[in-house]
């Protein structure tokens, strides 16, 4: 049997991985393009779209409200929609601005650099503080999910005077997680490791079947939680191998760069008041101590779980918009 590391040196990655992209590239071409017209707005119309450059990346953003400021961010596999049940209900009281993480969506999908570092929490969290300061907005609050709670959780480290409230959607902290992971953790959580391997491997799996890959993941939230129309909006956003690669290198990120941040802010807390919310009928709600976790990492910490899994703004919208309408504005 060969041997899969020897394999892996001898290939050229980045000109498998560019020769793999343009292959599917062709062959979704039309289908990318039809969906591109077909493309449904899931937002009331007094929303506005954006595009918002930042030093290194081109941000996808969606703005409406009245308020103090508050970010919204998504998580994998989504985009900015995953808010669209509860951000007509909060624009009443806030300034939102909900964009699409570089990598997903629309937003733009730079070249990963050196140890992925144009992935990392850093970098991500850094375009988020530049779209808010563009907006003319210097201190804002933040609900994250997934994903985007990592890039919250960074954004409150690196930047501690930006933010007045952070509530974080469903996640414990990743160095606390890769430290304790086990065979239960890793058999939930499976995607953690596959989206990790050297590209373009997963790259290539994912594009050949990306309808079914990405409906392994939440089809069976179909249509109750997740609505044909947001679903129909995350395939055409995730057919693009340019997001299929992005969603890699920000795990692959989460598995080295970010980790070596962590280690050395392993002493820094969380300044601002901070809520945790989880998903009682998910993985990590039952299995771990979510309140204990998060002490150790913050200064201020209150949560609860929320009857649902683990999409929580779309399997239980009307209970985490209570939620954070209550902590954001107490």
């Amino acid at each position: 049997m060969p041997n899969v590391d020897m394999i892996d040196e001898r290939v050229d990655r980045r000109a498998f991985l560019a020769a793999s992209i343009a292959s599917v590239s062709t062959v979704m071409a039309t289908t990318a393009s039809a969906a591109d017209t077909a493309k449904p707005d899931l937002f009331p119309p007094e929303f506005r779209r954006e595009k918002i450059d930042t030093s290194g990346a081109s941000i996808n953003v969606m703005v409406g409200g009245n308020g103090p400021p508050l970010l919204l961010l998504h998580g994998y596999p989504q985009t900015h929609v995953m808010w669209h049940k509860i951000a007509p209900q909060l624009a009443s009281d806030f300034s939102l601005v909900i964009p699409d993480l570089r990598g997903y969506g629309d937003s733009s999908k730079p070249p990963e650099g050196e140890n992925h570092i144009a992935y990392s929490k850093r970098a991500m969290a850094q375009d988020q503080v530049e779209v808010m300061e563009k907006l003319g907005f210097t201190r804002f609050g933040m609900v994250a999910h997934d994903r985007g709670a990592r890039v919250g959780h960074r954004l409150a480290l690196d930047h501690p005077n930006r933010l007045s409230k952070l509530v974080l959607m469903d996640i414990l902290p990743t160095l606390y997680l890769y430290r304790t992971s086990n065979h239960k953790f890793a058999t939930a959580y499976w995607h953690w490791f596959f989206l990790i391997r050297p590209a373009p491997f997963p790259e290539t799996l994912i594009a050949n079947s990306s309808d079914f890959f990405l409906k392994s993941l939440i089809g069976g939230l179909i249509p109750n939680a997740i609505t044909p129309e947001a679903y129909g909006e995350y395939l055409r956003c995730f057919r693009d191998p340019g997001t299929i690669h992005g969603g890699c290198e920000d795990y692959r990120a989460s598995a080295t760069i970010d980790l070596a941040h962590d280690e050395a802010d392993i002493d820094h807390k969380i300044q601002c008041p901070l809520l945790v919310l989880w998903g009682e009928k998910g993985f990590l709600g039952p299995n771990y101590d979510f309140l204990s976790v998060w002490r150790e990492r913050a200064l201020s910490v209150n949560g609860k779980g929320i009857p649902a899994g683990h999409f929580l703004p779309e399997e239980a919208p009307d209970l985490t918009l209570a939620e954070v309408r209550r902590f954001m504005q107490s």
